[in-house]
């Protein structure tokens, strides 16, 4: 048996106490009368009364026992099996341009991307998983991890900044971001490899090519699977200018050939994101096609078995109540 709540069983550290200041306070108002000699009493003997005088005493301490034993919920495992928990490597490949500000989707597409990559991460607690980032130029973010908490602190942290400052070059660079994610898959012993690469166009920088990226990641054995962002004709544009921002509409190019050829080449798949909500629903696929394998190790059933303890504390409760309102019914 076991406790759920096990913290409260250090309550039953008051009933030593309770006893104490019972013994005592017995001691002090128990009635005296005093008589030249004892001797005529000698041979009186007992009445049954005197053996039950400290009973309710007793059923008291019993039920606030039981009590404190309920409160911790006691529980039973009587079923065990085995489960053992396999996980697989992903890479998140994700574009930073500053075309990833367009308000198509909202607020812009690259935070609609982190937010829908977060539930998506938060849903898989068993996989290895890492954070490429590129625009003109790809270099890692985070390297693959099971510890997604700092996964998810650095992927919130990423913004357009470090291209619009000039940190690394702008633009879109399929290929590296591809290949710097192979380079993070390519040693790993997991069953399942797999980059989830998100761009909202089509690759101008870069000296590895986006396909000659998919051949080398199909040599490592790594599914890609991409995603175009961004919805068709048009999008609404924040364009900084010396009087502030102003906004205009920019074309939506998304190299979707190429994406698909990609997804093709690695036996993955490509998907079109034209609204947040579309978004959702590609991880959702993503996350139903790349499922966790799992085989069953070790697994506990539990029962609550607080019952007893509860009738116990019940029957005490009234057994006292009874006794002090009858056969030792005090009279001032």
């Amino acid at each position: 048996m076991i406790f759920a709540n096990i913290e409260y069983l250090f309550l039953l550290l008051l009933l030593i106490p309770y006893i104490v200041w019972y013994i005592f306070k017995r001691k002090k108002t128990e009635p005296t009368l005093q008589v030249s000699t004892t001797g005529m009493y000698k041979n009186v003997p007992k009445t049954w009364k005197i053996y039950l005088l400290h009973v309710p005493f007793i059923l008291r301490v019993i039920s606030i026992l039981m009590i404190i034993l309920v409160l911790a919920r006691p529980q039973a495992t009587n079923h065990w099996q085995n489960t053992e928990i396999e996980g697989i490597d992903i890479m998140l490949a994700v574009d930073v341009s500053t075309s990833m500000l367009a308000e198509d989707l909202q607020p812009n597409r690259l935070e609609a991307a982190k937010a829908v990559a977060t539930e998506f991460v938060n849903g898989r607690p068993n996989d290895n998983i890492g954070l490429t980032i590129f625009a003109g130029e790809s270099f890692t973010q985070c390297p693959l991890t099971t510890d997604h908490a700092v996964l998810l602190n650095l992927f919130n942290s990423i913004n357009v900044n470090i291209a619009q400052s000039g940190l690394i070059e702008d633009g879109t660079a399929i290929g590296m971001g591809i290949a710097n994610a192979v380079s993070r898959l390519k040693g790993s012993k997991a069953k399942s490899k797999v980059i989830i690469l998100l761009t909202d166009g089509s690759n101008n920088r870069g000296d590895i090519s986006p396909l000659m990226a998919a051949e080398i990641a199909k040599q490592f054995g790594v599914r890609v699977y991409t995603i175009g962002v961004g919805t068709n004709g048009t999008a609404r544009y924040p364009l900084r200018t010396y009087t502030g921002i102003e906004y205009v509409n920019v074309p939506v190019e998304i190299d979707e050939k190429t994406l698909m050829e990609i997804a093709s080449t690695t036996d993955g798949q490509y998907y079109r994101a034209t609204s947040n909500s579309k978004l959702k629903d590609v991880y959702e696929e993503i996350d139903k096609l790349e499922k966790t394998k799992l085989n069953i190790k070790e697994f506990s059933k539990r029962e609550e078995n607080y019952q007893l303890f509860a009738l116990i504390a019940f029957f005490c409760i009234l057994s006292e109540l009874i006794l002090r309102n009858t056969l030792l019914k005090k009279i001032p």
